[in-house]
């Protein structure tokens, strides 16, 4: 059992994480307090390859393991969890289901686009009545000669209202439930019928974009249906989410490394009662959980990119990084905050960031309770 890098892993690790340093740590704070956009940093990474790197080099990406991927995910993490949700949106959830299930002609016409940079993907499932229970979509797609008429909204979608191409969850047949479930492309600057609605204010993660999406009798060519077979969308979407749980598990690990180092820099500089913080038992005994359990997160999560990495059915141990991950992020950025006492709660310091975007990874690609009811539909032999 070998738990190093490669080489080529060691120097991925390295670049990535001086690009953070320079790059994204600096504009973090803006980025939140102001609500931007993290558009400079998207484009940056773009240059680098990281916006193509699950998309496979003859479309133009860096098709880069899942292992190396998760690396990338844990450093933008850990530097700016806003831009990391924004970078894996685009990722995960829009270029693996047209990697993994994508027509020889979707492939063509949306990848290099998508690895380039040129076009931002979303994914849009979420509904007012179809959360975690995704098979209940009401978005309709109905056939009309060589189209399908789109009807419904989503909500809640990261890039949405910036996105240039989405992958929508839509029902090609109610009667069927979750076997009626499709998913089509839109290429948003051309669609008719495509329209842009609430901009959300959220707790965390206050620099990335999350929209509600409208369709108005939008049409789109037969050729946009994912995989070119109706009542595919729901088996994808899982897919999608499978993969897409390694990414947030290690998301919950790189904020949970943040407030951690300022944890650690904060014990070892600050004094009272005459002697450092780092001195006092209590507060050792913090720093050891909390990196003991940042480590315990960062093995499943990189054990289940390994175990996607080796082709072997990974859905069991990407919902324990997902589910451990995310609870590791909100316990260290607690922690963190608890250790600065009254600095932690004032916006000067970046541990109440930390804790107000730790709590989105135990919500979103399904909820702390979803992953339970996943890991034990394993455990038992039932699917999920």
């Amino acid at each position: 059992m070998d738990f190093n890098f490669t080489k080529k892993q060691h120097l991925l690790k390295q670049t990535i994480d001086e690009f953070c340093e320079k790059e994204i740590v600096p504009y973090a704070d803006d980025i939140d307090h102001e609500q931007i956009f993290p558009e400079k940093q998207i484009k940056l990474l773009s240059k680098m390859g990281i916006m193509g790197m699950s998309i496979p080099k003859e479309y133009g990406g860096a098709e880069l393991d899942n292992v190396s991927q998760t690396i990338i995910m844990e450093a933008v993490s850990k530097a700016c969890a806003s831009t990391s949700v924004t970078m894996g949106a685009h990722t995960s959830l829009t270029c693996f289901p047209l990697v993994a299930y994508g027509t020889k002609d979707q492939k063509q016409r949306f990848l290099p686009k998508l690895a380039s940079g040129e076009y931002l993907g979303a994914f849009a499932l979420t509904e007012p009545n179809a959360g975690s229970d995704a098979s209940n979509v009401e978005t309709t797609a109905v056939k009309d000669g060589d189209e399908y008429i789109i009807n419904g909204s989503k909500i809640f979608i990261t890039n949405g209202g910036k996105a240039d191409l989405i992958n929508i969850v839509a029902t090609t047949d109610k009667s069927k439930k979750h076997h009626g479930i499709s998913i089509f492309t839109v290429e948003t600057k051309k669609a008719k019928g495509f329209e842009i609605g609430k901009k959300e204010d959220k707790l965390g993660l206050r620099g990335s974009n999350t929209n509600e999406i409208i369709f108005k009798d939008m049409r789109l060519p037969k050729e946009n249906l994912v995989g070119g077979i109706e009542g595919m969308g729901f088996k994808i979407a899982m897919g999608v989410f499978d993969s897409g749980r390694i990414g947030i598990g290690v998301q919950g690990v790189g904020i949970a490394q943040a407030a951690f180092d300022k944890a650690l820099q904060y014990v070892n500089e600050r004094e009272q009662f005459g002697r450092k913080l780092a001195k006092f038992q209590a507060m050792q005994f913090y720093l050891a959980d909390m990196a003991t359990r940042i480590e315990a997160a960062r093995l499943l999560c990189y054990k289940a990119a390994f175990i996607k990495d080796q082709k072997k059915k990974y859905a069991q141990v990407a919902a324990m990084a997902k589910l451990y991950g995310s609870e590791v992020a909100m316990y260290c950025s607690r922690l963190s905050l608890q250790i600065h006492g009254g600095y932690g709660f004032i916006k000067d310091y970046p541990l109440e960031r930390f804790y107000r975007d730790a709590k989105i990874t135990e919500i979103y690609e399904g909820t702390s309770e979803i992953m339970k009811l996943v890991i034990a539909a394993n455990l038992l032999g039932k699917g999920f």
